[in-house]
């Protein structure tokens, strides 16, 4: 559930001028950085959870993170948060951050990170039927109904059995896990729109990130993980992760996602929503010997293909929910 924000300040459905040629490095500088580390952050979460608790190491992450967008808007001068602020941001984080990027963390001490990545794609057809049945959104046309089938049929071949689609079946658990982040994180996404937020997209996100750092550390409090912690064999790479997903996923990669909201059109920022999973899939291959077989090649490309058939038939009305890291 790549790093996405929870908010963000409504978007200009019309397509914004392309910047100048000073510019163009910028635009293309922000569009790497959406697609190689929220694509990364999977590979990431995988090395990071090898020896550190999956829910202490999610909550600390975004404590750093939180810590540093909030007191970042702060210096900016923007207001002091209500009490209400609060209490719907403790809300999002729980959704988004503790059964959406928790969940992934989880999940990814058995399942390999590019099917983890696969399976979050999905988020937005979750999306549409959400948005539909629960905030009053567009009833889906028979395109979109397309692509949301095209979407879960993917995930159906990704863990199905082997007769559906040969060797290389995800665990069950693990990917059930997963796909209830995408629906949970998917709602959060949703209802961190409305007005009960800051309107300081930075603000909300930096108290979301607290928030959901909170119950995370609450439930690996809880589900002993602290006693399960053995600091001596703690890896540097474990660690260097976890500073990666903190500072590049959460911070550098969604202000170069705010930024080119503002310098571009909505419809080209979410192609990062199908450009993720095959960077997390090659990654996972090349640098963490994750299998690479026809299945999960066929499901990849059945899960983007629905993906891409939403993002570019619906209507944008508001720009999209960037990822906290996509996990």
């Amino acid at each position: 559930m790549s790093d996405r924000p929870a908010t963000e300040e409504a978007a200009v459905s019309a397509a914004r001028p392309v910047p100048a040629d000073g510019d163009r490095l910028g635009l293309l500088a922000g569009f790497a950085a959406i697609y190689m580390i929220w694509g990364s952050t999977y590979l990431a979460i995988r090395f990071a959870v090898e020896t550190l608790p999956p829910f202490l190491m999610t909550g600390v992450r975004f404590l750093m993170a939180g810590t540093l967008m909030y007191g970042w808007a702060r210096l900016r001068g923007v207001g002091r948060p209500s009490r209400s602020h609060w209490a719907a941001a403790a809300l999002v984080g729980t959704l988004m951050l503790l059964f959406g990027v928790g969940g992934v963390s989880w999940a990814e001490q058995w399942v390999p990170s590019g099917a983890a990545a696969l399976i979050v794609a999905v988020g937005p057809l979750w999306m549409v039927l959400i948005d539909w049945l629960f905030f009053k959104g567009v009833r889906p046309g028979a395109r979109v109904v397309a692509g949301i089938l095209l979407g879960f049929a993917g995930v159906v071949l990704l863990v199905g059995p082997e007769e559906l689609a040969g060797a290389g079946r995800i665990d069950l658990v693990g990917a059930g896990v997963i796909l209830l982040g995408t629906v949970t994180w998917s709602f959060g996404s949703l209802y961190s729109r409305g007005p009960s937020l800051p309107s300081s997209p930075i603000l909300a996100t930096g108290m979301e990130m607290l928030m959901g750092a909170f119950v995370l550390l609450a439930v690996g409090t809880a589900a002993g993980e602290w006693a399960a912690l053995d600091l001596a064999a703690v890896s540097l790479r474990s660690l260097l992760s976890v500073g990666y997903l903190a500072v590049f996923g959460s911070i550098i990669a969604l202000s170069a996602y705010l930024w080119l909201l503002k310098v571009t059109t909505p419809a080209r920022v979410i192609t990062h929503a199908y450009v993720n999973p095959v960077v997390a899939v090659f990654l996972g291959w090349a640098l963490a010997d994750e299998p690479l077989n026809p299945r999960t090649l066929a499901a990849m490309a059945v899960i983007t293909t629905g993906v891409l058939v939403i993002i570019t038939r619906r209507e944008v009305r508001r720009a999209p929910a960037a990822e906290f890291e996509h996990a």
